[in-house]
């Protein structure tokens, strides 16, 4: 008897459904050698999309688990099953890359979405619309990277710019990211990535605020009250732009053993981690006219930018500052103070210690210690 392939869907406890295939009579599983029914996609759909957005999304899914389930059937009658695959299955990768970019959109990741979204808008300007994956090779690869590095920027500005170094690493990279999923769902046979060259990134100089700069702009006047606490704050605790404006009265607490300190819950991995802020931190939160809720009130990114701008020129301060450098700021200050680069790591969020010594270098204590002990009694000099 010929085994029949059905996608089915699976109710999850949250609003989505996880798709997954139906084998009758089962097969083999190749992970396991036991025999099974069923195989999960890793794929999800909203249960009642609510947004134009959403039902594009369920439908996109949708498609591409019928592609995999057309091709299952395939392998099987080919007795190939084990995601080996002489068929070639040529899927819209556009599509598949928009499904990608689309769930930071959907899983709450607005910042994490703008620069996915870039990312496919050079990857179309690239490879102009209707790419599939069966036009996806190795020197494709190789080609696009060289793209990445002499590309203009897509954004309408008066001059002609070519896109830095880093952000054609970001892309080459989230570009990558796509690639792996394809593979990893069997859309493509090869794995691409695994001899992928990546772009590698220059080191950037980190700007940061000094102490006695961060009390000056304190005492000097903004048009947007909001926007000076905010980024004090950020100062103070090290939390992303995303992280301040989002941070609910419920998520603050203080207690005896800990102090203050706030919940965060991990974007990706979801776990809840407790994140200790000082007495003047919280001072800042006590200032705003909030008790519940949101503590700052929402404000979008593009708003604090010209009120940050005008402040920063009011307080005489000439560096080239934007709300993620207060954020710099708190990284180089608590090394400068002698925290130790793992617990500041910790403090950042980091996955890697590697990222954080981006700040140690920037305040290298031993650089500015050996420079200090080379001082001579020079005659008319103080």
């Amino acid at each position: 008897m010929m085994t029949k392939v059905k996608l089915r869907e699976k109710q999850l406890k949250s609003d989505k459904i996880s798709l997954y295939l139906d084998y009758y009579p089962p097969i083999v599983s190749p992970d396991t050698g036991k025999s099974t029914r069923r195989e999960f996609l890793n794929l999800h759909i909203y249960k009642t999309p609510k947004t134009p957005d959403e039902r594009k999304f369920n439908k996109e899914t949708l498609s591409v688990a019928n592609l995999i389930r057309s091709k299952r059937e395939v392998q099987i009658r080919n007795k190939e099953f084990g995601f080996k695959d002489n068929v070639s299955l040529n899927v819209d990768f556009i599509k598949f890359y928009q499904e990608i970019v689309d769930g930071y959109y959907n899983n709450g990741s607005k910042s994490n979405y703008g620069s996915w979204n870039s990312s496919l808008n050079h990857f179309k300007n690239f490879c102009s619309e209707g790419f599939y994956t069966g036009q996806l090779n190795s020197l494709f690869v190789t080609r696009y990277r060289n793209y990445l590095l002499n590309v203009e920027t897509l954004r309408n500005i008066d001059k002609s710019k070519t896109i830095s170094r880093n952000t054609a690493s970001t892309y080459f990279k989230q570009f990558i990211a796509v690639l792996k999923q394809a593979y990893k769902r069997n859309l493509i046979e090869e794995n691409l990535a695994e001899d992928a060259e990546f772009i590698k990134e220059e080191e950037t100089h980190r700007e940061y605020l000094s102490e006695t700069e961060l009390k000056l702009l304190w005492k000097t006047p903004i048009k947007n009250e909001k926007v000076k606490h905010m980024a004090l704050f950020s100062a103070l605790t090290g939390l992303r732009f995303v992280d301040v404006n989002n941070l609910d009265w419920k998520n603050v607490y203080e207690d005896k053993h800990q102090g203050y300190y706030i919940q965060l819950r991990e974007q990706k991995t979801k776990s809840i981690q407790n994140h200790p802020i000082s007495k003047t931190a919280y001072e800042i939160l006590k200032k705003q006219n909030t008790t519940t809720g949101i503590v700052f009130g929402d404000i979008k990114y593009s708003q604090i930018s010209s009120p940050l701008k005008e402040w920063l020129k009011a307080a005489g301060i000439n560096k080239k500052i934007s709300f993620h450098n207060f954020r710099h700021s708190y990284a180089t200050l608590q090394l400068a103070k002698g925290t130790d680069i793992y617990t500041v790591s910790k403090l950042l969020g980091h996955k890697n210690v590697s990222t954080t010594q981006i700040y140690a270098k920037v305040l290298d204590k031993n650089k500015i210690e050996a420079a200090n002990r080379l001082n001579l009694d020079l005659d008319g000099i103080s």
